[in-house]
């Protein structure tokens, strides 16, 4: 084998896989967050990775993949990684539950994460000063708020407008569906004066213990993402017995909205050429 042949072949190996066609990663921290979308999937086919369950199948329409990431940002981090590096997703889309920041905001109300920042990274003087992350790759600076993809937020605000959802409180208005910021932790938020700082300082709607992560995962891999968060709680003194009470009517909007628009993207992926 000559030398050109040679390099040719090594560059072919470096070369980054192309996606599988048409494919849109789901992922979620909870089991039951991910369960009533696998309700949803045909033509399932489970693979296991470093220990992880995978799920291909189709939903709505839309070659997906599913996977449960469990709690905490390393591990959002590494099945997130793990996602990308394996089947090489069009997209990812996160669905489950957070805590409320806006004071407006009601459990079973839904966020479509417009950016998410981390809370806990920074340098910790007798205050958080919070600090932006590093590429590894590059070493170079992230954003302190990675943005989601702005065409899958708009999808996410088009099918979200008419979308059915549960009340998890009778007698009160339907569920809202806001676009905003979303905060992550390696913590459960239960103190009213800690949301009070996230809604002064961040401007956050929502926070939770995954989306971060998950978006600085896909940042620097340069994979389309959007964080999609139901609040099961008010991220307060009463949190830990909201979530009991509220988690099911949650996780249940944020996977509602979740496979609409896996439904949405089937449509754009078969429609016209100049479909954007």
């Amino acid at each position: 084998m000559n030398t050109s042949i040679r390099l040719l072949l090594f560059i072919l190996l470096l070369a980054p896989r192309p996606s599988i066609a048409q494919t849109t990663a789901i992922l979620g921290a909870y089991g039951e967050e991910i369960s009533l979308l696998l309700g949803k999937v045909q033509d399932k086919k489970e693979s296991v990775i470093a220990g992880l369950h995978f799920t291909e199948g189709t939903l709505n329409g839309r070659k997906v993949v599913v996977a449960l990431t469990g709690i905490g940002k390393v591990n959002a981090a590494i099945t997130t990684t793990l996602m990308i590096e394996h089947f090489r997703p069009a997209e990812l889309l996160f669905s489950g539950i957070a805590g409320g920041v806006d004071p407006a905001l009601s459990p079973g109300d839904l966020v479509i994460g417009k950016e998410l920042a981390y809370h806990d990274y920074g340098i910790l003087g007798d205050t958080l000063r919070l600090d932006s992350t590093r590429n590894p790759a590059t070493t170079r600076r992230n954003p302190l708020y990675f943005p989601s993809s702005d065409r899958l937020i708009r999808i996410a605000e088009n099918v979200g407008r008419n979308l059915p959802l549960e009340k998890p409180i009778e007698g009160r208005p339907a569920p809202r569906v806001v676009t905003g910021t979303i905060v992550t932790g390696d913590v459960f938020v239960s103190s009213r004066v800690v949301t009070q700082r996230f809604w002064q300082n961040m401007r956050a709607e929502a926070t939770d213990m995954e989306g971060a992560a998950v978006a600085q995962a896909c940042w620097q891999q340069q994979v389309p993402f959007i964080v999609i968060r139901s609040l099961s709680d008010g991220a307060d003194g009463e949190a830990e017995k909201d979530i009991a009470r509220f988690y099911r009517a949650a996780a249940h909007n944020a996977a509602m909205l979740v496979a609409a628009i896996t439904g949405q993207l089937a449509i754009l992926r078969t429609g016209s050429p100049s479909t954007p």
